[in-house]
């Protein structure tokens, strides 16, 4: 299964258009290509699919040594992993108005890619991640002069929400061993979160989401909660969570055309939810009578999700095979 995620991925890292950037010009000197703008990840039509395509290149590696794609893959992570293209990248964050680039989406991605080559045992990793870590520094340090200055959560069901971000920045400091920033974001996300109840799960998906912003949190918060509080905190949250081993109670999202950009976001959601929903059933009791209408749900939604990943339009083949690797290899469980 994951070979064709291998090859969508390999596909687009070094792909450099279409491409969409995300851009803030200081003078007309800014005005550059991609590739001259973000050297090591210009592809994959945007920065953050470029960062998590790579991750989840490492993954693989990771996942399934064996993978026909191995020196393949390695060669395209040597491709973009040198010293001269971190130096740009570094350099463009640090660029006047820049420190919010990619906050927090993209930034909690890059930190999941160095969790994946911290935690690895292929011989080039160890280099890589030492090559990359200028950049893992910076986003760290911009990350933590950010959060005691947001007031409130984001939640949107696409790249602004701060309860997916803040999962894999927790995922990334337990990896890393930073303990202060592990608090740091558990504080936070105990601030927004640790009171909301009666989320409106049926008010979702928006028309644009590929992240739920109920279930998300929800997979939060089993991150910074033992399992009892956790599953008390559950039951004012999401109250409607039935107890007789259904699935069919939360509804995957509909796409209708699969080429245009935006729609295709709810492929992504399907996917999303289905390890938010798995991340949430595990961090339960086992006994716990909610878990089965979880599990069955979550099952809809991968089935559904996976189905939907293909090379057939770029609006999807750029970024969706990266979410079905997150779900099929169990990466929001592994640091459990």
């Amino acid at each position: 299964m994951t070979d064709r995620f291998a090859r969508l991925a390999l596909s687009c890292v070094h792909k450099d258009y279409p491409n969409k950037i995300s851009h803030v010009l200081n003078s007309a000197a800014d005005a550059a290509t991609p590739r001259e703008l973000y050297p090591a990840f210009y592809g994959c039509f945007d920065w953050h699919s470029s960062v998590h395509g790579h991750w989840l290149l490492v993954r693989i590696l990771n996942t399934d040594p064996e993978t026909p794609y191995a020196d393949a893959i390695k060669t395209a992570l040597a491709q973009s992993f040198s010293e001269e293209n971190i130096a740009g990248e570094v350099a463009y964050f640090q660029a006047p108005d820049r420190a919010s680039f990619e906050r927090p989406y993209g930034t909690a991605w890059f930190l999941q890619l160095m969790t994946e080559l911290r935690e690895a045992d292929f011989p080039e990793a160890a280099e890589w991640a030492g090559t990359l870590a200028p950049l893992e520094t910076l986003i760290a340090d911009y990350t933590s002069a950010w959060l005691p200055k947001l007031v409130y959560p984001i939640r949107a069901g696409t790249h602004n929400q701060t309860a997916f971000a803040f999962g894999l920045m927790i995922d990334w400091a337990d990896a890393t061993g930073n303990t202060a920033f592990r608090e740091q974001i558990a504080a936070k996300s105990r601030e927004f979160y640790s009171g909301d109840v009666s989320c409106p799960l049926g008010y979702e998906p928006s028309g644009e989401d590929f992240l739920s912003p109920c279930l998300m949190e929800a997979d939060l918060m089993r991150r910074v909660m033992d399992r009892e509080a956790f599953a008390a905190w559950l039951t004012a949250f999401l109250p409607l969570i039935p107890q007789d081993g259904n699935g069919d109670w939360l509804a995957p999202g509909v796409v209708l055309d699969p080429s245009d950009g935006k729609l295709v976001h709810l492929d992504g959601l399907n996917l999303s939810r289905a390890w938010a929903l798995e991340g949430i059933a595990s961090a339960l009791p086992e006994a716990d009578p909610r878990r089965p209408a979880l599990l069955a749900s979550a099952a809809l939604h991968k089935e559904t999700g996976v189905a939907s990943v293909s090379e057939e339009h770029y609006a999807g083949s750029h970024w969706l095979a990266s979410f079905a690797t997150y779900l099929e290899t169990r990466r929001g469980l592994s640091a459990e």
